[in-house]
């Protein structure tokens, strides 16, 4: 399973759009372990290209603090699962919550 999730300054980015890179994170989900982790910048941010480029990427789920819900729709047409209302903290944190079944998430603190 591949996670994705936005990163700015080495935490999660509350503006999904607006990231300066994402964490693309492949776990073992029997075994709760993070296998690899990678950063990549994305394509500049306009409608319909992130949903894209994530699809190609293999990503199954993506933890984000905030997304649009047309964005959550496009995801889900590629088949990809979105967390929203998660925390500022470090992407493996994150992750390994969410594996753990511990991750809290809050509201979605994108209103577009």
């Amino acid at each position: 399973m591949i996670i994705a999730l936005p990163v700015q300054d080495g935490k999660l980015c509350m503006h999904f759009g607006h990231c300066g890179s994402f964490a693309l994170i492949e776990v073992d989900e029997k075994s709760k372990k993070v296998l690899s982790k990678k950063e990549m910048t994305p394509p500049p941010h306009e409608p319909g290209v992130l949903p894209k480029w994530i699809s190609g990427l293999g990503v199954n789920l993506i933890i984000a603090g905030g997304m649009g819900l047309r964005a959550q729709d496009l995801f889900k047409e590629y088949g990809i699962k979105v967390l929203v209302g998660a925390p500022a903290n470090a992407p493996e944190e994150l992750v390994v919550s969410y594996l753990n079944g511990t991750l809290k998430t809050g509201e979605n603190v994108c209103d577009h």
